[in-house]
């Protein structure tokens, strides 16, 4: 692909109503060497994980040195799922160069939009699940990106360093949130293979993440919440009510554990963001979507915020914490 010249610029614009056709352009889009790349950014909600993710993208392709290659074009869906779509459709009414959707409604509705446009998504904890690809190693579409699969597994056994007396886990999350089922589904393997007991709390909307909670309390010694972004996003009113029952809570994120959540071995997506820059680099400067198979996030965080560690009156002896990024 011929080199881009171009401008880096921020462009964060209202939703319009309108839906564009299809693009009948090849996937491996090539712009004039006078043009802009354009790069359109679909975010599902507001939320500090998915906005770090869309802040460090973007750093990232300047750290990249494509400062003066492209421009990036940011949409926020506010939780709705029509405004993905029509953001979406805008997208590929105006032929842009590139898409990439942030967390798995974005991604699915970028990949049913469209199968010319380059698609690299970030934050898909499990894209064969959620239909994108039909194994990580072959995008053979015109659709990859980055996983923020967790390690489950390393967060139970976490839990089981600083928590020993854990014997019965509390799950909550949103049924409809295809990459949190998924990883429900690893935690329930997990206990059912060790002899750990658990209760589920499955939720809808936000709304009902207070009553789930509060629906666990006197049943389990913790709770493990996943990658999802329902509970994510009213993650401190989790917190606050499992502090009050003294109940610590397991995450998946970096940003879950700032709202008041006990520890991880979860994702910092600073990370995330420069690993998905990279892939749209390598793609916006002639590479295939082929050559470039589904990544999984490359760096893992022992985390935990202390003052809820403090607030739990749970002691972590400093030997211990030497191994974690301290939360305050």
């Amino acid at each position: 692909m011929k080199k881009i010249i171009a401008s880096l610029t921020l462009v964060t614009m209202l939703l319009a109503s309108g839906c564009g056709a299809k693009s009948e352009n090849e996937v491996q889009k090539v712009p004039t060497s006078d043009e802009k790349a354009r790069i359109g950014i679909v975010q599902t909600m507001n939320h500090p994980s998915l906005d770090e993710i869309r802040e460090y993208t973007i750093i990232g392709l300047e750290e990249l040195g494509m400062k003066d290659k492209v421009d990036v074009i940011y949409k926020d869906a506010q939780g709705d799922s029509a405004n993905i779509n029509t953001i979406i459709n805008q997208y590929v009414g105006e032929n842009i160069d590139m898409i990439i959707p942030i967390a798995t409604t974005a991604a699915q509705s970028a990949a049913a939009a469209t199968n010319d446009i380059p698609i690299v998504f970030a934050a898909v904890s499990y894209p064969v699940k959620a239909g994108l690809v039909t194994d990580m190693n072959v995008t053979d579409k015109n659709i990859t990106g980055v996983s923020n699969a967790i390690a489950i597994e390393d967060i139970f056994e976490l839990s089981q360093k600083l928590t020993p007396n854990v014997k019965t886990y509390g799950f909550i999350y949103n049924l409809g949130e295809v990459n949190a089922v998924a990883g429900i589904d690893r935690a329930k393997a997990y206990c059912d293979e060790k002899g750990y007991k658990y209760v589920e709390a499955t939720i809808t909307n936000s709304s009902e993440l207070l009553q789930a909670t509060q629906s666990l309390v006197g049943k389990v010694d913790a709770i493990f919440t996943p990658n999802d972004n329902t509970v994510a996003s009213a993650m401190s009113l989790l917190s606050s009510e499992a502090i009050k029952a003294g109940i610590p809570v397991y995450v998946g994120a970096d940003s879950m554990v700032k709202d008041g959540g006990f520890a991880t071995v979860g994702i910092d997506y600073k990370v995330l963001g420069r690993q998905v820059a990279a892939m749209a680099k390598r793609i916006l400067e002639g590479e295939t979507i082929k050559d470039n198979p589904v990544e999984i996030i490359n760096q893992y965080s022992n985390m935990i915020n202390i003052n809820t560690a403090k607030a739990l009156g749970i002691n972590i002896d400093e030997e211990t914490l030497k191994d974690f990024q301290i939360i305050e």
